[in-house]
């Protein structure tokens, strides 16, 4: 599969997830719009990996090329799961104060 299709893929995905960012006021939204910008991010490291293995395979036989990126994306889905446990931590204990998750709401919190 050419190369192509997966930065269209990716770059779909990221577009999508700064629209909803952008337009979208509820906070879970707004998460999960973070999240599909991160795995778009993902699938393009992946599929370079993938494109940088093969040129070095033709080189090399015996090659470990590509591997780093693959770590790396292992590294962000980790860092992307901690975010998720202290963001949705934070959302609940906006809902128990203010029983809304409106990102506008934030502002009367200042009070």
């Amino acid at each position: 599969m050419p190369i192509q299709y997966y930065i269209g893929l990716a770059a779909t995905l990221f577009c999508i997830g700064i629209t909803g960012v952008l337009i979208r006021r509820n906070a879970i939204i707004i998460f999960m719009c973070i999240e599909l910008m991160l795995n778009a991010v993902n699938l393009l490291l992946v599929a370079f990996s993938k494109m940088h293995y093969a040129t070095a395979f033709i080189r090399n036989a015996n090659t470990t090329a590509g591997s780093d990126a693959q770590l790396f994306v292992f590294f962000i889905m980790v860092v992307a799961a901690a975010e998720v446990s202290v963001g949705l931590a934070i959302i609940v204990m906006m809902y128990r104060n203010t029983h809304s998750v409106d990102v506008n709401y934030l502002n009367r919190l200042k009070n």
